[in-house]
């Protein structure tokens, strides 16, 4: 059991909250929901109340990614697990190709694996902590999956266009935090719960005219899609700007208020990696420093610009770093479960501020020096 010790206060973050999903949600983006919610909760999504803030969102993230021309934003219900199966009934044809390198890169190709109407994918995989090559695919594969980041390792991939099938991109942790050139890109997806400090059950996804056009003829086949899975449905509400089924609102505001403090305090995607690109420096340049502590990814070009894993000596048990930072209102710093490496994974997201980061770092050399 780890002992009962209070950090300092003068070491402390202002903000505890370094999750890696659910993240951060500043508390002026609640304020504001607070502000607005007698007009917005328990209304309907069809009304210009709720698909103002559809629109306001879209419109937001649009500015923010630069979005080239011709790609759309579609907004859907469901976080990426739904998102998957979504694809695999409306976006892959016939076979796709899956570079797994974690949890959750390999959850989508579980998803095409597992549907009847699909062959079996051609899956690239790499160890944990590293990434695999992109390159081009078999002929029959007509998807290229990519995950923006693997959220379970710190790790982050470009993704890149080798060949002429859609080019997938899971980008749930990693929207917002990292580069990235959308024209690579066919459907660059993710959810609202980790950069965009919101809450869960929604996806959006950026889309560009290919992927609209195959959309819209898988639509157009014999094939079965279930409505809530229907990515035409889901494109023909979005571009009025409302989602098929009733949304969470309060998700739909959390997100826009995040983005529209993003493009007003950075200017853009450019300037939110910026900002990502010092904290991460911050934390992996602490790691380094440290004798009990080191980067779990060893690649620099790999290592997550809005997940940090750091690996801890087996002299410093994470378990009794982490229990005495919780016990102090420093949360959810444990590495992922799965993994089970004695690691502190740590979310550097854009809401997280690069004061409370050091402020964390410092209260584990406090900590570890006291458990020592």
């Amino acid at each position: 059991m780890a002992p009962d010790l209070t950090i300092p206060d003068d070491l402390l973050p202002a903000d505890g909250r370094f999750g890696c999903g659910p993240s951060k949600i500043r508390p002026e983006a609640v304020e504001r929901l607070a502000e607005v919610a007698s007009d917005l909760l328990g209304t309907s999504h069809r009304k210009p109340a709720v698909k103002g803030q559809v629109q306001r969102l879209q419109e937001g993230l649009s500015g923010l990614f630069g979005l080239p021309e011709g790609y759309e934003v579609l907004v859907t219900l469901g976080g990426a697990t739904a998102f998957w199966d979504a694809a695999a009934f409306g976006l892959v044809e016939q076979r796709s190709r899956h570079y797994s390198f974690g949890e959750f890169s390999s959850k989508f190709a579980k998803a095409t694996a597992a549907a009847p109407w699909l062959s079996d994918p051609d899956v690239v995989s790499a160890e944990p902590g590293t990434r695999p090559t992109a390159s081009a695919a078999p002929a029959d594969v007509d998807v290229q999956a990519f995950t923006h980041n693997e959220t379970s390792t710190g790790v982050m991939q470009d993704p890149v266009r080798t060949d002429d099938a859609l080019v997938l991109v899971d980008a749930t942790s990693g929207a917002g935090g990292l580069p990235v050139d959308l024209t690579q890109t066919d459907v660059y997806y993710f959810s609202l719960q980790k950069g965009f400090a919101s809450e869960g059950g929604l996806t959006v996804a950026l889309v560009s005219p290919a992927a609209v056009q195959r959309i819209e003829a898988i639509a157009a086949s014999d094939r079965y899609v279930p409505t809530f899975l229907d990515l035409s449905t889901a494109l023909s509400n979005a571009r009025q700007h409302q989602t098929y089924n009733t949304p969470s609102v309060s998700t739909v505001f959390l997100a826009a208020e995040q983005v529209d403090w993003m493009r007003a305090t950075f200017g853009g995607l450019d300037g939110v990696v910026a900002a990502q690109r010092e904290k991460a420096a911050h934390v992996y340049g602490w790691a380094n420093d440290r004798a009990w502590a080191s980067p779990f990814v060893t690649e620099d070009a790999a290592r997550s610009l809005v997940v940090a894993t750091i690996d801890l000596d087996d002299s410093v048990p994470a378990d009794d770093v982490n229990a005495v930072l919780r016990a102090n209102g420093v949360l959810d710093t444990d590495a992922y479960r799965k993994l089970g490496r004695n690691q502190l994974r740590i979310g550097m997201f854009p809401a997280v501020d690069a004061a409370d980061l050091q402020a964390y770092t410092a209260s584990v050399d406090w900590v570890v020096e006291r458990l020592a």
